[in-house]
């Protein structure tokens, strides 16, 4: 297993600029920018509750939409992952939890496998044209899809009950949260391996 793990990265392009830094095993604080009041505050849900310490601040062209912001921040949260997990060794790999809030209940499942796929079924949230308040509730799909794209890794995400639009957001959120939690603890029994028969993991 790696020492620190952290990481820093910065990503610029004609739509967004984005900082991202990231500390694994810190206690949940977070410190986030993105110019959009309701993705701020999944965003600092999420670190509170993977116990990540988090710092986002992303400007983008939100004068067309908040797309390019979100999808883009989720890229740079991955890439960070990747790069703060290191060479992978020892963690625990998989992770599950299923949240409720209320009468939302969302299941996410995380496997760091090297391997990136989201897998959602959150319909509530592919609702078209619906909002809380700035924020596309499409965009959750987006961000989860790049989350897991550049952080090469496979997620579950499964709405199992719900009504209200903020509910399964923040349940949805929390539960990709502590699956993440759960994924990159180390093992106690295995603080050195690779978490794979095979011996590798295609990072």
């Amino acid at each position: 297993m790696n020492g620190v793990r952290q990481a820093e990265v910065e990503r610029s392009t004609a739509e967004t600029r984005i900082r991202v830094q990231l500390h694994l095993d810190g206690s949940g604080t977070s410190r986030v920018r993105t110019g959009i009041g309701f993705f701020d505050h999944m965003l600092a849900s999420f670190a509170h509750h993977s116990l990540f310490d988090l710092t986002v601040e992303a400007t983008g062209d939100l004068q067309v939409d908040g797309h390019h912001t979100v999808e883009d921040t989720g890229l740079v949260l991955g890439d960070a992952l990747r790069r703060a997990l290191g060479d992978w060794r020892g963690i625990v790999r998989f992770g599950d939890a299923a949240v409720p809030m209320d009468e939302a209940l969302v299941l996410a499942a995380v496997d760091l496998s090297g391997r990136p796929l989201l897998s959602w079924e959150v319909p509530t949230l592919d609702a078209p044209g619906a909002r809380l308040g700035e924020w596309d509730v499409q965009l959750a799909r987006e961000f989860f899809g790049a989350l897991a794209s550049a952080g090469r890794f496979t997620l579950h995400v499964r709405e199992l009950s719900g009504r209200n639009l903020h509910h399964v957001a923040e349940a949805t959120f929390k539960s990709v949260a502590r699956a993440l939690r759960e994924a990159v603890a180390v093992d106690p029994r295995r603080p050195s391996a690779i978490p794979s028969t095979k011996e590798t993991l295609q990072a």
